[in-house]
């Protein structure tokens, strides 16, 4: 099952440059086998093209390496303090994807303006407050996965139906029920964010979609109702 899970993890990983996502090495996915107790991330630094799923660094839920040879990415202890508190995350992707990463700089959450965000994302994608200069100087990776957390349950909101944040002055995060689910989150993040721009550089007074289309699509996707797809047979 790690093998499969370093598989799996490298290849989301591989799938970040084309995906458009990422530039140099700006973003990094992990996947966690919580019936082994384990979870990989890619290596610090390594070119995506170059990686293979031997170099994935496997940890366990205290944080210790238990298998590979390159240092883990320097986002390791923000992956693990998420993989800790919310027990329904399967995968994370950090990028710094251009249009949603413009509104983390900016302060602002991105506002739920139309159906294809609703079908992702259960009304506006939150901002994570900054952290002080003692959560920086102390653990800054371990304290930005605070901060995720803290925001999350002050909105009362699981990473389930609000499966991404966007980290001020940093970058967004995304979560889903395995690494290549999470991508997807951080895929359909980006083009919301690139659509939302669009839609307030047209209507910059625009308000947000009327709460009963955006429960509809949400819902239609996601509820206990669900009927969008073909469902399990």
């Amino acid at each position: 099952m790690i093998d499969q899970l370093k598989i799996d993890v490298c290849n989301a990983n591989r799938a970040l440059e084309p995906s458009g996502l990422v530039k140099l090495t700006w973003g990094n996915v992990s996947g966690i086998d919580r019936a082994a107790g384990l979870w990989c991330i890619k290596p610090s630094g390594v070119a995506y093209s170059e990686l293979k799923p031997e170099d994935m660094v496997v940890l366990d839920l205290q944080g210790n390496v238990v298998e590979g040879t390159y240092r883990p990415s320097s986002d390791t202890k923000t992956h693990l303090h998420l993989y800790q508190a919310f027990e329904e995350i399967g995968g994370i992707t950090h990028t710094h994807s251009p249009y949603a990463t413009v509104f983390a700089q900016a302060g602002r959450e991105l506002p739920c303006f139309g159906t294809t965000h609703a079908d992702h994302f259960h009304g506006s994608v939150p901002i994570v407050r900054a952290l002080t200069p003692g959560e920086v100087a102390a653990d800054y990776e371990h304290f930005t996965g605070v901060a995720i957390v803290e925001r999350l349950l002050e909105l009362g909101l699981s990473p389930t139906e609000m499966p991404a944040i966007l980290q001020l002055h940093h970058a967004p995060f995304t979560f889903g029920k395995n690494a290549m689910d999470s991508l997807n989150n951080s895929i359909a993040l980006e083009m919301c964010a690139q659509m939302a721009l669009g839609s307030l550089a047209l209507h910059p007074a625009l308000g947000s979609i009327p709460e009963y289309i955006l429960e509809k699509h949400h819902l239609r996707k996601h509820g206990p109702g669900a009927y969008y797809g073909q469902g399990k047979h």
